[in-house]
């Protein structure tokens, strides 16, 4: 009753509003207060998170909804609604008077190219979830005040992890379907003396390459049209500083990312008065979608944060949401693995595999992972030319099938593990030719190939159902699989789909919803199965796919050297749980170089074990224990980069605990120049009270690997450790030193 009192102003002004609040929505006051009511009505729209405020202003002369601010907190919004200028439009259209680029442009039934949006009604809940968790969620409704047509944005805000994600979903009424051609899913605004963008781009094997420059005066695009491993050339994040560059620890920055597996783009506008947009979303390119009556579009969701002390917040901002809600089974604990790849590559039986077993044992590891090449009969998949899409045991490889191995793992005390593609086929299979109207190829041009293989048309439900059966189809054979790497190794090219027919356009986005379907359905029925999301590298890292997998892989590009960068890019929108690391044989970098490196992420093995001498082995045991006695702290701890590998000729960085007692620090020299020394380095996110004792890890014997005096044995007060630091670094190139921070 004393609640239901504390919020009866909040329902007497929503009353006098006439909003209606939907009967599942929780009864109280949005985030940030009461609503505000103003002498000229012009209503507040608060939506807030424990350090950032993005308010929304109703405009009572034209019915319109502007952004009023983002940034740091508000403790009051009310000033806001006395501005003489209203903002800028939350989500702008195309056709009447808006002379930038749209968030939304839809054309008519009948044929009007125009759409105008304004304010109708507001909903909120309560936050959902207890102990100061869960999420508050916002939705304001905009119709066309001449056409039965509606767009809802939506806003959950992450009151604890400042996260806000936003979506938006549209609809209509007419009475025929309609073409909408532009459908962001967020439009946010910033007014700054001067705008950084930092983006990430590359290729396979040199993904994430980070790169910074200013924002002027146009356009600038960040985007994807590669439909399947659409993230190949550019990652749909991005880091934007204002009036000014920021670094680790101060400035503003608003952190971004799009949770879709498809086409994006973002859209970055700077104006003739210096105003930024950011339009985020599905890219429109080729996308044109028909919307029958009554049918809602719902746009992937844009997750973004802001920080007013630099990148590193923003970063532990998305890592906190991400282990809590972005990724399957965030919270809990990983398997370390080791891989046959590099082993055996296609060329196995399964007397090799039993051996790898049997190391897999040896080296105090989870799981053993087997990946391609088990499959197909009459097109054996002995090269990646053949058998891709026929997913029976290969019978001369595997004479026992995997139910044989999935018992010889559980006998040796490991688990099994195994990587399927099944998005994908190879024209010399028996799928391919039972099939072809399965297939996206243009029925009058040539056939074009990527890595030998073209791509199933998810789009059909037959061919939905067969992914979702081959995967079943294993497990339930198979109840002891623990463990599967899901690959999608190319991207759409020459796409037509028989089953769309006259609707192509929609193949980007349909592709993608279905792929989505067919994991979501998977989940209802493994919901906890661990599942790698794989795509010839990292070409499919969002946080749409993660919400179905509980980690990726990072890049094929496990040279240590380059992973440390590749690593430290990722580092900056995903949390450590989530990225694969794995120690292999590229690189000529000493063993402990290697393990160290990995180490900083989600480390396993993909390496000929037998190959290792008796020394390397003790490394690698006694490695494995102390990564499995540290990864909670690296998995889940807050990451502080410390020193950035884009600056200096080393990288360190450090992961410290919610306690504040225990934490990891890695530090790696890449380069050194003669006489070169490098600098004491300040640690960060400790307790400045406590004492901590800092301990050496990783080390062979009495070699320390070249990284000089080590600080193992010593104790500093979080203090001194935070004000004046460790030495951390040598002249000697390539070279790494573990250290573990105790209370």
């Amino acid at each position: 009753m004393k609640a239901l009192m504390k919020f009866l102003p909040a329902l007497l002004i929503f009353s006098t509003f006439n909003y209606i609040l939907s009967a599942q929505d929780s009864m109280g006051p949005p985030p940030g207060g009461q609503p505000q009511v103003q002498q000229k009505s012009d209503l507040i729209i608060p939506i807030s998170t424990k350090n950032i405020s993005l308010v929304l202003r109703v405009n009572s002369r034209d019915g319109r909804v502007y952004q009023a601010y983002f940034g740091k907190k508000l403790d009051n919004t009310d000033n806001l609604a006395q501005m003489r200028d209203a903002g800028h439009l939350a989500y702008a259209t195309f056709g009447t008077d808006n002379l930038f680029e749209p968030a939304i442009r839809a054309t008519h039934n009948d044929g009007n190219p125009s759409l105008e949006l304004k304010y109708a009604d507001w909903m909120f809940s309560s936050p959902i979830g207890g102990g100061g968790e869960g999420f508050i969620l916002n939705k304001i409704i905009l119709k066309d005040p001449q056409y039965p047509f509606e767009v809802t944005i939506c806003f959950k805000a992450y009151p604890e992890e400042d996260i806000i994600e936003q979506w938006v979903e549209i609809k209509h009424n007419e009475k025929k379907p309609l073409t909408i051609f532009n459908y962001a899913s967020s439009m946010l605004h910033f007014d700054a003396e001067e705008y950084w963008l930092s983006q990430f781009h590359g290729d396979w094997a040199e993904e994430m390459r980070m790169q910074e420059s200013e924002l002027t005066a146009g356009i600038k695009i960040l985007d994807s049209k590669l439909g399947t491993r659409a993230h190949m050339y550019q990652t749909p994040v991005f880091m934007l500083s204002l009036n000014g560059k920021s670094d680790e620890n101060s400035g503003e920055v608003m952190a971004g990312t799009l949770g879709w597996s498809g086409n994006f783009r973002f859209l970055f506008e700077v104006d003739e008065k210096g105003s930024l947009r950011v339009i985020s979303g599905i890219n429109p390119f080729a996308s044109e979608y028909t919307l029958e009556p009554g049918k809602v579009f719902k746009t992937p969701s844009m997750i973004f944060t802001y920080s007013a002390t630099g990148k590193g917040q923003a970063s532990r901002n998305l890592h906190r949401w991400a282990i809590k809600y972005g990724i399957l089974d965030g919270t809990g604990s990983r398997l370390t693995l080791l891989n046959n790849w590099e082993a055996t590559y296609f060329d196995f039986n399964e007397k090799k595999l039993t051996d790898i077993l049997d190391n897999t044992k040896k080296m105090g590891l989870d799981l053993f992972l087997l990946d391609d090449g088990w499959f197909a009969n009459k097109y054996p998949r002995n090269n990646d030319r053949a058998g891709l899409g026929d997913w029976q045991e290969n019978k001369t490889k595997l004479p026992n099938g995997l139910g044989y191995l999935v018992k010889e793992a559980d006998n040796k005390g490991v688990k099994f593990g195994i990587w399927i593609e099944p998005e994908m086929v190879n024209p010399k299979s028996e799928l391919y030719e039972n099939h072809p109207d399965w297939i996206l190829k243009l029925p009058n041009r040539p056939e074009n190939y990527f890595r030998n293989q073209l791509v199933l048309d998810l789009t059909n439900p037959e061919v939905q159902e067969f992914v979702y059966n081959v995967v079943d189809g294993m497990l339930t054979v198979n109840p002891g699989i623990a463990f599967i790497k899901w690959d999608c190794n190319r991207m759409m090219t020459n796409t037509y789909s028989v089953y769309l027919k006259d609707k192509q356009s929609h193949i980007y986005i349909d592709y993608v919803n279905s792929l989505y379907s067919v994991l979501e359905r998977l989940r209802q029925k493994y919901p906890h199965l661990p599942v790698m999301l794989c795509s010839g590298g990292g070409g499919r890292v969002d946080y749409g796919a993660l919400r179905y997998f509980t980690e990726f892989w990072a890049s094929d590009n496990t040279d240590p050297l380059e992973r440390i960068y590749i690593q430290w890019g990722y580092s900056y929108f995903f949390p450590a749980v989530a990225v694969c690391n794995h120690i292999t044989s590229w690189g000529n970098q000493s063993l402990k170089f290697k393990t160290d490196v990995a180490m900083m992420g989600k480390m396993g093995y993909d390496i000929r074990v037998d190959e290792l001498t008796e020394k390397e082995l003790e490394f690698s045991q006694n490695a494995i224990l102390n990564y499995k006695r540290l990864s909670d702290i690296i998995w889940h701890g807050d990451l502080y980069r410390l020193v950035s590998p884009y600056e200096e000729n080393r990288a360190v960085l450090m992961y410290v605990n919610n306690a504040k007692d225990k934490a990891v620090l890695f530090g790696y020299v890449l380069n050194a120049r003669y006489g070169e020394t490098f600098n004491r380095v300040k640690l960060q996110g400790l307790d400045p009270a406590r004492t901590y004792n800092i301990r050496e890890i990783n080390m062979s014997g009495e070699i320390r690997w070249g990284m000089g005096m080590s600080e193992s044995g010593r104790s500093y007060t979080g203090d001194y450790l935070m004000k004046i630091g460790l030495t951390i670094g040598s002249a000697t190139p390539l070279t790494s030193t573990v250290y573990e921070i105790s209370e």
